[in-house]
């Protein structure tokens, strides 16, 4: 599939009119931008090869949903081992193991997912 480019003149300058073929509105979450600024920063090769062939977002996208279950999924399988204190007597106590049950599972997912 060959297309032409077209060129806009500015001033003695032709800059082509290049375009995304594919743009979408939806923001990417917390690990979404996460596994974006590792990418820039640990894989510039990987990074600018995405961006060139416009597969990143989708990859960052498809990051972002997995990260999101996987929380979900880790964060189920830890209260089922480490239950919670009662929330109505003990709000403190039951924050406090519910941050540090998501620490422990956002852990895991960055290190498994974003990281790798």
């Amino acid at each position: 599939m060959v297309q032409k480019l077209t060129y806009t003149q500015y001033g003695d300058y032709y800059i082509p009119d290049i375009r995304l073929a594919h743009t979408v509105t939806q923001l990417l979450g917390k690990y979404g931008r996460m596994r974006r600024a590792f990418l820039e920063q640990n894989k510039p090769m990987l990074f600018s090869e995405m961006v060139l062939t416009e597969t990143l977002f989708s990859h960052l996208w498809e990051v972002q949903q997995t990260c999101e279950k996987r929380m979900e999924l880790l964060m189920a399988d830890l209260l089922v081992k480490n239950p919670a204190p009662d929330k109505a007597t003990q709000q403190l106590a039951w924050a406090a193991h519910m941050n540090s049950l998501k620490a422990q599972a956002e852990e895991l997912v960055v290190s498994e997912l974003i990281y790798s």
